[in-house]
Order: C-alpha cells, then sequence, then structure tokens
C-alpha cells in the first residue's frame, strides 16, 4: 500500500489542527506556509475531512479549521480512509491460493490495526527518543 500525497499532506493537515488545539482555529494559508505546501492543493484536501466530521470551518477575518473531535479520537485510519478509501493493500482474489490469500488478509489487518492504533494524539506526541542505542549498533 502507497499513501500517496493526499494521505501525507491530510496527515499533516491534522496534526498541525491536533497541535493547535484549544488556540483558536488555524488557516490552510498559515499551514501550508509552516510546511512549505501548496495552499491550493490543502484547500482540496479539507473540503473531503470536514464533510466527513473530522474538522469543522470557523468564518471570518480570524476564521479558520479546527478539529471536530479531540487528537485522541482521531485515528491516522480516520485520515487515510477519507482521503486515500479503503486499506486494501492487496486485492484478495477467490481464485488465489488459500495460503496466499490468508496472507494477504494478515498482511491487510496488520496495516489496519497500525493506522486505527495510532491517533494524531500519539503523533503529535512522538518522541524519538535519541538516547536509546540501536541494539545492532557498537560504539568504540
Amino acid at each position: 500500500m502507497k499513501i500517496s500525497t493526499k494521505g501525507r499532506y491530510g496527515l499533516t493537515i491534522m496534526m498541525a489542527l491536533a497541535k493547535n488545539k484549544g488556540r483558536g482555529p488555524l488557516s490552510l494559508k498559515a499551514i501550508a506556509n509552516e510546511h512549505n505546501l501548496s495552499e491550493h492543493y490543502l484547500e482540496q484536501l479539507i473540503a473531503p475531512l470536514r464533510n466527513a466530521g473530522l474538522v469543522s470551518s470557523i468564518r471570518g477575518a480570524y476564521g479558520g479549521y479546527v478539529l471536530s473531535k479531540t487528537p485522541s479520537e482521531i485515528t491516522a485510519a480516520d485520515v487515510i480512509r477519507v482521503l486515500e478509501g479503503p486499506i486494501q493493500p492487496v486485492e484478495v482474489m477467490e481464485d488465489d491460493d488459500p495460503a496466499k490469500r490468508e496472507l494477504w488478509v494478515k498482511i491487510r489487518d496488520a496495516v489496519k490495526d497500525v493506522l486505527q492504533g495510532t491517533t494524531l494524539d500519539d503523533l503529535i506526541h512522538y518522541d524519538s527518543d535519541p538516547q536509546v542505542q540501536d541494539p545492532d549498533m557498537f560504539y568504540i
């Protein structure tokens, strides 16, 4: 499964709104400037997110967008499904060998589990913990 720029930039929008939660609406122009993205492209992505009930728009001079739910209630799967469609890395064919069919189902379920188990809150509070040493890395 390859996530297109729609999914990638959609997550960028949603993470920016999650980081801004409680501080009022955030404009797409501000998000586009901060992440060096096309504001026009972000405008195309925000409509389906709004229609899906993930974001709300605020009109006016100081308007913009806010999350419709808390960052802990919105998963990466919610965003990806809206912008990319169903999460299905491999199409399961009836004429496939049963062992291969089972493999495709396991792959689909693993991808779904990761996306459904990752919230916007997880993404905005991600800490790569640079002090943890890679077990395969040796220092002399």
